[in-house]
């Protein structure tokens, strides 16, 4: 669930106070080496998501507005609000608050087509690194002709993700809804996040 706070301000989230969810090993559902929590809420104007990422280690030698982020580290929603898995939003942010922002068209036989021409209005987004935890990446998605506004019941099919490179170059690919396998664009593990007041 998603609870409606009423602040807008980002400084005054009270981000402690929100359940987060764990993510895991997207190919075996296992816990990983370097944990990632998510937190989630909404208020009349935006929607908010916070990752707070363990993160002894960063790659991302990209610098610009939809580069292809998700061949280094980065941290990724999906957002399908019809729910049936043919459309949805992809955005992603890098260690160093590099944004890719994308509808994404995925054809029945599963392939996807990313339309990078779409930029999401007035997206903020900040990546700090904390000492006592590691790399806090917050996103403020706000309401709009793309993603309209909830209602109290309203429900997404959404997916949280995180692509995280070590030293070695090996990778850890993190999901909410684990897919199975080394692929996040499988809307049927979305999961399913409702709005609430």
């Amino acid at each position: 669930m998603c609870k409606q706070l009423v602040t807008d301000q980002s400084a005054s989230i009270p981000w402690d106070q929100i359940a987060p969810v764990l993510l895991v090993d997207t190919v075996t559902g296992s816990l990983v080496k370097e944990p990632t929590e998510v937190r989630a809420c909404w208020t009349t104007e935006a929607w908010h998501i916070q990752f707070r990422c363990k993160d002894s280690y960063a790659i991302s030698h990209y610098e610009n507005r939809d580069d292809p982020l998700y061949e280094q580290d980065v941290v990724e929603v999906f957002i399908d609000m019809v729910g049936e898995g043919g459309r949805y939003i992809e955005i992603e942010v890098s260690p160093f608050n590099v944004i890719f922002d994308a509808w994404i068209e995925r054809g029945e036989d599963g392939r996807t087509e990313a339309d990078t021409s779409w930029n999401m209005e007035q997206l903020e987004t900040s990546v700090v690194l904390e000492e006592s935890y590691g790399r806090i990446y917050e996103l403020r998605l706000p309401w709009g002709d793309s993603a309209p506004a909830p209602v109290e019941g309203t429900e997404w099919r959404v997916n949280f993700y995180r692509i995280d490179e070590q030293p070695d170059g090996t990778r850890e690919y993190q999901a909410w809804g684990p897919t199975g396998e080394v692929n996040f664009h499988i809307p049927s593990y979305f999961g399913r996040m409702q709005f609430v007041i």
